[in-house]
Formats: C-alpha cells, sequence, structure tokens
C-alpha cells in the first residue's frame, strides 16, 4: 500500500513537471495578450507603438501564436523627403487600424497592429533586414525562422493604400479584417455649407439658364472639355489617381536630377501617362481636322499638302508611342508587312 502510495505521487510530480511550461507558457502569452490590449485602448486608431523589448517577447511565443501582428517600419528623418510616400502609406496604415477596430468591435485580438521606429529599433530593422521604406511585415501565428516565415508585402501593392493591405492580411492570415472605412472627401458641415449656397443662388441661375447667358450653353467651353476629358482617358489619369502613382522620381545620386520615365512595367509614372496622352490627343485632334475641316477646303494644293503633313505627324507620335511602349516593357511592337499574298 506505501509502494501504490509511493508511486501514484511520483507520477502526480511527473505530470506536474511535464505540463509547468506550457502552464508558463500559456500565462506568459495571456499576459501579453492583456497587455497589447491595453496598449492599443491608448491609441484611437489602434496602433501600438513597438520596440526592441516587445517585439522579442512577442517572438519568444511558441507557434502556433494566440495571435498575428501587421507592423509597419518607419523612420521619421523620412518624412521631409518630398519624394518619399512613407507618410501617406502610413496613413493608410491607421486608416486599416481603425477599420479593423470598427469591425470588430468584440472580437479583435485576432490581429494587431504595430510601428517600429527606426531610431529607437535599430536591431528589430536588421532582424528582418528593412533595406529599405516603406516596408510592411505580417508575423504570422506559425513562426519557426523569422526571415523565412514572416512575409513581407510586395512594394507594388502600397499604390492601392490601406484596400492592398488588407487584401494581404487576409491573404496570408485567417483573420477578417472587415471593409475600410475612410473618411469622407468633403465634411459634413461643408457640404451644409454648399448645399445652402446652390439653394440661395439657384433662382439666379435658373434665371441665367432660360435667357442662354452660362458657361454651360457655351459650345467652346464643351469643346475643350470634350478635349480635356479624351486626354484624361488616354493618359491614364484615373490609374494614377487610383494607384496613388508619383508623377516623377527623383535621382538618389543627384537629388537636383528627375525622372519622368520608369524602366519596367512594375510601376507607371504620372509623366509617363501625361506623355503617351498628348502624343494620344495630338493624333485624335489631327484626324478630326482632316475629317471635319480640311474635306472643306476647295483649294485642292492645299488640302493635300496639309492632309500629308498631319498624316506625317500623327505617324510620328504613335511611333514615338511604339517606341516607349518597347523600351519600358522590354517586349517589342512592330510592323507586319506580309511577303506575299494568298
Amino acid at each position: 500500500m506505501a509502494i501504490s502510495t509511493i508511486q501514484s505521487s511520483f507520477l502526480l510530480i511527473t505530470i506536474l513537471f511535464l505540463l509547468s511550461p506550457i502552464t508558463t507558457h500559456s500565462n506568459s502569452s495571456d499576459d501579453l495578450l492583456s497587455e497589447l490590449i491595453h496598449l492599443r485602448s491608448k491609441s484611437p486608431l489602434g496602433l501600438i507603438h513597438l520596440k526592441d523589448p516587445l517585439l522579442q517577447r512577442i517572438l519568444s511565443i511558441p507557434s502556433p501564436k494566440p495571435f498575428s501582428s501587421l507592423i509597419f517600419f518607419d523612420a521619421r528623418q523620412l518624412h521631409s523627403k518630398p519624394d518619399n510616400s512613407i507618410p501617406s502609406i502610413k496613413y493608410e496604415f491607421s486608416l486599416l487600424s481603425s477599420s479593423f477596430l470598427t469591425n470588430n468591435p468584440q472580437n479583435n485580438t485576432q490581429i494587431f497592429f504595430f510601428i517600429i521606429e527606426f531610431q529607437e529599433s535599430k536591431s528589430s530593422f536588421e532582424l528582418f533586414d528593412v533595406q529599405s521604406l516603406p516596408h510592411i511585415r505580417l508575423i504570422p501565428i506559425y513562426v519557426t525562422d523569422v526571415k523565412t516565415d514572416c512575409i513581407k508585402m510586395d512594394a507594388s501593392g502600397f499604390s492601392m493604400g490601406a484596400d492592398s493591405m488588407k487584401e494581404f492580411v487576409e491573404m496570408n492570415s485567417n483573420v477578417n479584417l472587415g471593409p475600410i472605412h475612410a473618411p469622407p472627401v468633403i465634411p459634413k458641415k461643408m457640404m451644409m455649407i454648399i448645399g445652402a449656397g446652390f439653394l440661395i443662388w439657384s433662382p439666379f441661375l435658373v434665371k441665367k439658364f432660360v435667357i442662354g447667358n452660362t458657361l454651360l450653353q457655351n459650345k467652346y467651353l464643351w469643346m475643350v472639355a470634350s478635349i480635356l476629358v479624351y486626354f484624361f482617358s488616354v493618359s491614364g489619369t484615373m490609374y494614377t489617381i487610383i494607384r496613388k502613382a508619383p508623377l516623377f522620381l527623383i535621382d538618389r545620386n543627384d537629388p537636383g536630377k528627375y525622372h519622368i520615365f520608369y524602366q519596367g512595367s512594375g510601376m507607371q509614372l504620372g509623366a509617363e501617362g501625361f506623355a503617351v496622352g498628348f502624343l494620344y490627343t495630338i493624333v485624335g485632334l489631327l484626324l478630326a481636322l482632316m475629317t471635319h475641316i480640311l474635306v472643306h477646303l476647295k483649294n485642292r494644293g492645299t488640302q493635300s499638302l496639309l492632309m500629308a503633313l498631319g498624316l506625317f505627324v500623327s505617324f510620328w507620335a504613335v511611333k514615338r508611342v511604339i517606341y516607349l511602349n518597347n523600351w519600358k516593357t522590354g517586349y517589342g511592337v512592330h510592323a507586319y508587312w506580309p511577303s506575299g499574298w494568298m
């Protein structure tokens, strides 16, 4: 009986000894989770200021971790540079964080959003091998090697802002962030002021419209507007606005030098689209000139000369567009001349 009691006691002690690391890790992760929730509650946008010690505590939790971490690597000394998009991307990152809390007021511990500063946490930048900014890294719940298991967001996705970040997180984790809640472009008070002003001026506007003395009834205004609409459509202006593509790039080696063309299909600068749009607009205007005005000229010699000049300029403009496309993409676009006719 004594031997049985001793064996039972020894078995109980062994089980407790084996379970003690699990209990310790569980208590550690629970304490860290409570601390992160407290730190997040101090920020109206739900962002946590991350430093090296806190990051080491997060990484020390064994897999699977109770939460994922999305880290935005920041450097305040770069914010003043005109060619840097870090502040705008940081704003989109905060918009993603606040939208997640709005969409998940109760169950919001699946992921936490962090901002880490270069001057305060240089060792963390070295740990993740951050070579350039902006830089966003996702720490999933299963991590064995920091450099291989932590997922880096591709730089091409930054142009879509919070939407691309949301897609990146949902694709690489099991977290549903929900829709992005962006603030309105025009505040409600400004909308009320504009509406009141429109109501006050509406009787005068109606009177002018009836008389026919308004800009909306000016045919030259509509002609210019149609040309602008055509230019914006062929220059990719909506692509530049949606993607938030920069107009030009500043040379890193020579800050006084600007690049308006970027060789490579991964990105398109705003100036590239405007240059191509300008060439296409020239072609469109010349075709309209030849088909609507030059056909009514009575002097055949002048008509032929102007049409030949218009065709030559149009051919030159299209040739420049093809040359720019070949240079940028590396793919050749050439005219095909058949060797014979069947």
